[in-house]
């Protein structure tokens, strides 16, 4: 699924193991979720969201995006 997570953590200043602190997951996880290479569960959908200050659609792109 696509995200927006790389450009908004980016803008932030932050590295991917700074917002892994901030969310309580590792750096890898937050890798392997700007990379498109895991989708995360809700709650972590849900976290990252609130960190940015935006609704889940905001951050993630579910037009065109397979069901997993």
């Amino acid at each position: 699924m696509k995200n927006r997570l790389r450009a908004l953590r980016e803008e932030q200043g932050l590295t991917q193991k700074e917002l892994g602190e901030r969310v309580h997951v590792s750096r890898q996880a937050i890798n392997a979720i700007e990379t498109g290479k895991f989708d995360p569960s809700i709650w972590l959908a849900h976290d990252l969201a609130q960190f940015f200050r935006m609704t889940i659609e905001e951050l993630f792109d579910f037009e065109g995006s397979e069901r997993k």
